[in-house]
């Protein structure tokens, strides 16, 4: 692959990667913009709001700590049968339990039962998630000329955060147009539903993507790995799984914090309507999505680990700057939310640097095994995490938690643009 530049059949590839993974991201990311419904309707009616909410958000959580099991055991096989069939299974196994979620009868209709089924299918969407995302951005990365890997690892982010879009946009939809008592009543299972159908188009749609040219070049040079890849990733590469789980880190408290849950959190913590907080969201949604691609742009400008060190330090500020404002009466929310999703989009470089990390014979293992073994940990932490030090320390609690994350990312940019063994990370 010698040109420097983005082919009609690379676009054609990113586009549909992108579109694939924005439908399943929005199955994987609805679950959390209904948190209050579900925990009216999951939970027994004498159960405190504080709790079921947590108990909903444990469930949410659930998710996360399910990722390692399909990233790994999809990466295995993607390493070695290829990273098109698992990106493709990946979408199935999120369809589904989206799909019967929607179908699933409440607390009063089934009693404990109910939770516990809510639970188990919440864990299969996470293995589905687990193979997805590391998939996503190996295969888009194995397509494109090495200059512009990180507009493609970025673009591949940003439909992921299109899907984050779609939910924020099916919930404030539902909750402005429909009145409380039917949203509790069939409201939220529209969410659901939809999305189950969204999951089934992206499976369509995987079907016209071909597999990379690194990983045939590999079969038939006959370079795939013999022993199991994640071993050698263990042996060989355990410096490269430590970076990329600590600036996963980053992604997951940007993301899960200021995107996902601060809708949520802000109406109980600083009294925001919840029409006001999705309006917000929406905005603040759109802004990343843009956000991801412009660090993906200047990640191929200024290199990998200068571009993550400028964006973090940004990201830095602009959460503090909206929890701030939220203190004092939210008077600009709106704008500084939409800013700070903007500057989440410093989220769009990390696989980049993931992808650097490990080479192509035992990338999908190497890359998979770091995400989601991070994320496992600290997305199923942050979520009752978060809500617990918001209930009891205050409204900024959730500012100092992602302004944490991201000074460690700060610190491990800084590092690699000091190491002399930068070229691995192409800084």
């Amino acid at each position: 692959m010698t040109s420097s530049k983005l082919s009609f059949q690379d676009m054609r590839t990113l586009g549909l990667a992108a579109l694939g993974g924005a439908l399943e991201f929005y199955d994987f990311v609805i679950f959390v913009f209904f948190t209050k419904t579900l925990s009216t309707l999951f939970f027994p009616a004498d159960m405190p709001a504080w709790l079921a909410q947590l108990q909903v958000y444990g469930i949410f959580a659930s998710g996360y700590v399910a990722r390692p099991v399909g990233g790994v055991i999809m990466a295995h096989f993607g390493d070695l049968l290829g990273r098109k069939k698992m990106f493709t299974l990946s979408v199935l196994l999120m369809a589904l339990p989206t799909l019967c979620i929607g179908l699933l009868p409440t607390y009063a209709q089934l009693g404990l039962l109910a939770p516990i089924l809510l639970l188990i299918l919440r864990v299969v969407q996470g293995i589905a998630i687990g193979g997805e995302v590391p998939a996503a951005w190996v295969f888009v990365a194995e397509h494109v000329p090495q200059n512009r890997v990180g507009f493609a690892c970025a673009s591949l982010t940003s439909g992921l955060t299109l899907g984050i879009l779609l939910g924020s946009l099916m919930g404030t939809t539902i909750y402005t147009q429909l009145s409380p008592e039917a949203v509790l009543s069939y409201g939220w299972r529209i969410a659901f539903l939809v999305g189950g159908a969204f999951g089934i188009f992206a499976v369509w749609l995987r079907g016209w993507l071909k597999e990379t040219p690194v990983f045939e070049a590999m079969k038939e040079r006959k370079e795939l790995n013999k022993d199991i890849p994640l071993k050698t990733v263990l042996q060989k590469h355990r410096r490269s799984v430590m970076i990329s789980m600590l600036i996963t880190w980053m992604l997951t408290a940007a993301i899960l914090v200021i995107i996902l849950m601060t809708p949520t959190l802000i109406q109980s913590q600083f009294q925001i309507s919840a029409a006001e907080a999705f309006r917000g969201n929406n905005w603040a949604s759109f802004a990343l999505v843009l956000g991801c691609l412009a660090g993906g742009f200047f990640a191929d400008k200024i290199g990998y680990a200068k571009a993550l060190f400028i964006g973090s330090i940004i990201l830095l500020i602009t959460n503090y700057a909206l929890y701030i404002d939220l203190t004092k009466g939210a008077e600009n929310f709106i704008l500084l939310y939409t800013i700070a999703g903007f500057t989440v989009g410093v989220v769009g470089i990390v696989p980049s640097v993931m992808v650097a990390a490990f080479p192509p014979v035992i990338r999908f293992s190497g890359l998979s095994f770091s995400y989601n073994i991070s994320y496992a940990i600290f997305g199923a932490i942050t979520p009752p995490f978060i809500s617990y030090l918001s209930s009891h320390f205050g409204g900024l609690a959730p500012a100092h938690y992602v302004a944490l994350a991201t000074s460690v990312t700060i610190v491990i940019s800084f590092i690699l643009l000091r190491s002399r063994s930068n070229s691995l990370y192409n800084v």
